[in-house]
């Protein structure tokens, strides 16, 4: 028998009404009641309430030790009276007659309480992680992660999926995000980079022969921090198929979402089969190619109104006349609401550094007319034109906004955001999944001018192989696609370019001469030299899926060990300097700044 216990603290019930046991685990809370003390003790399974009588021998001992003293109780099962039933945890039909205990791992003052959910700064939670992780929510976080994986993995399977690891050192990209870079001791002045996704390696795997690949694979990018991307490393679901079209890809995919989703968590999937957009439509109407579907706004291109003689908005129209686009969002039936909310969100958007939104609500006497700032420079026939291009009706209110398309996207995509939170508009408790595809191939550098990759540099374009013509560069389309939910992107993906003529093209274009491709992607050009296969992935962030099925805004919720917003481990004291030994043996130098 275990000398430590015979059951956790979440199995016990009343059918073990009498009989005698051991448990083991920290204390979580007391309450002494003056001939009663009460103490609930917890550990991974649950909590269970332990009562020790004032006439025990146990009891002064047992009210000195602090919280979160691991100890071992022995005592006797009792059932609760109807009273006194805890329905809120598992063992709460039940209490344990304390006998004896004794102290298995004493503890210091706590820098912070384990059995309250307050919040506290990052600084004390990230330093005292392992007290942390010992709060009931987001301990709860990590089983649920480790459970999804299990689930992903299980699934991947049975879909016919091998699961294989990809090296962690290997070679730097001159594409994507920030390296590691990891001194080589045997190589002297040459350096490893940690991969920021097993992309290469993946792909050789095709052409190796093997037909469907996955890894819960960890990724490492020198990028800094935001809400749901942790600095430093991550992992994927990384995947990749043989013989494939995107379709095959999306089929795969929304299966295993709508099983992982509908199977962790009670929020209803808006569409199982998930709705496919276009990049520029997605754009146009969302401001952003990572759209949250449960708000029901949508963005519209209202430009021509501005070139009508009878609107008399003369801001507006210069900006036009000089090339600048208008676009709209309309809120229905806010006509009775105070100045003071059109004001507050106009305000807002010049704190996000716009010019601002202007805005009129329409109304309806005799004629058709704009009530608000901009109203009076618009007739009933400019506004019933308005009406007609945004499905405005009396009642609502039209926002605009006026500039270069980057900006406008940018500004309308958070006011979208911004109104539909403010007005209670989006559907909680939902999963609204979609697809965005037709991304273009390349794209034109705002600052330098020069043409560069849009999304995957690896990527298959779009059309007739044999016919594509590559002097419009940026009227190319490629099969790359994009995987969002409730505006969170969860991974990018893409038809993979197996062709090395026509991947030498596309580099040409985006500024790589054939040697530079040949060095810097000497592995997978000389791999798709000897017959490879067309194929296709994506790798959806696991740390992203988890955020959202515990419903966390954060993806510091649901990670173990993350670093701080400055990619520090405050815990173990990460990155550190390294001894001047270590540095030798490297053949490196330190050049202080």
């Amino acid at each position: 028998m275990n000398k430590y216990r015979t059951h956790t603290c979440g199995e016990l019930s009343k059918k073990l009404k009498n009989k005698e046991v051991s448990l083991s685990g920290w204390i979580n809370k007391k309450r002494d009641h003056g001939n009663l003390l009460f103490i609930d003790l917890r550990d991974n399974y649950g909590i269970t309430q332990c009562v020790v009588e004032k006439n025990n021998e146990n009891f002064n001992n047992l009210e000195k030790l602090p919280l979160e003293t691991v100890i071992n109780i022995k005592g006797e099962v009792v059932e609760r009276s109807k009273e006194t039933i805890n329905s809120e945890i598992k063992t709460g039909e039940i209490e344990i007659k304390i006998n004896s205990f004794i102290i298995l791992g004493k503890t210091k003052e706590l820098p912070m309480p384990v059995f309250s959910e307050q919040e506290y700064s990052e600084e004390i939670r990230l330093k005292y992680r392992f007290l942390d992780l010992r709060r009931n929510k987001i301990h709860q976080n990590i089983i649920l992660r480790s459970k999804v994986i299990s689930f992903i993995r299980s699934e991947m399977e049975k879909l016919g999926f091998l699961e294989f690891q990809t090296p962690i050192l290997t070679s730097s990209s001159p594409e994507g995000a920030r390296d590691f870079l990891v001194p080589s001791r045997l190589n002297p002045g040459k350096f490893y980079a940690l991969p920021q996704a097993p992309q290469q390696f993946k792909q050789l795997i095709m052409v190796s022969g093997f037909d469907k690949y996955f890894q819960i694979a960890p990724c490492f990018r020198d990028e800094d921090a935001r809400a749901d991307r942790s600095p430093g490393e991550f992992y994927q679901l990384d995947l990749e198929m043989s013989f494939v079209e995107q379709e095959d890809i999306f089929n795969v995919v929304e299966k295993l979402m709508v099983k992982l989703f509908n199977n962790f968590s009670k929020n209803k999937i808006l569409n199982e089969v998930f709705p496919k957009i276009k990049y520029s439509e997605a754009m146009l109407k969302y401001g952003t190619d990572k759209p949250d579907l449960r708000n029901p706004l949508i963005i519209k291109d209202v430009t021509e109104i501005f070139t009508r003689d009878d609107v008399t908005f003369e801001i507006f129209k210069k900006l036009v006349k000089a090339g600048s686009s208008v676009r709209a969002i309309v809120t229905k039936q806010t006509k009775d609401k105070p100045r003071s909310f059109f004001d507050n969100i106009d305000n807002w958007a010049k704190e996000q550094g716009s010019s601002g939104l202007a805005y009129f609500t329409i109304e309806k006497n005799k004629d058709i007319q704009g009530k608000g700032p901009i109203g009076k420079f618009f007739n009933n026939d400019s506004i019933k034109c308005i009406m007609n291009i945004t499905s405005a009706e009396v009642g609502d209110t039209v926002f605009l906004s006026c500039g270069k398309i980057s900006e406008i996207e940018k500004i309308l995509s958070l006011a979208r955001e911004k109104i539909a939170n403010d007005l209670n508009l989006i559907e909680k408790n939902k999963f609204a999944f979609c697809w965005i595809v037709d991304y273009p191939m390349f794209e034109k550098d705002e600052e330098t001018n020069k043409i560069k990759f849009s999304h995957n540099p690896f990527s298959m374009p779009q059309g007739d192989l044999n016919n594509i013509d590559f002097t419009k560069p940026l009227d190319l389309k490629a099969y790359q696609y994009d995987i969002v939910c409730n505006g969170i992107e969860l991974s990018s993906g893409a038809i993979r370019n197996h062709i090395p003529e026509l991947m030498y093209k596309l580099f040409e274009i985006a500024g790589y001469d054939k040697n530079i491709v040949n060095e810097k992607f000497s592995g997978m050009i000389n791999a798709l030299s000897y017959g490879a296969p067309p194929h296709g992935g994506i790798a959806p962030g696991i740390d992203r899926i988890v955020m959202l099925l515990a419903e966390e805004k954060n993806i510091r919720e649901v990670t173990m060990f993350p670093m701080n917003q400055n990619a520090q481990d405050l815990m173990m004291n990460a990155p550190s300097e390294v001894s001047s030994e270590q540095l030798k043996e490297l053949n490196l130098s330190i050049k202080k700044k």
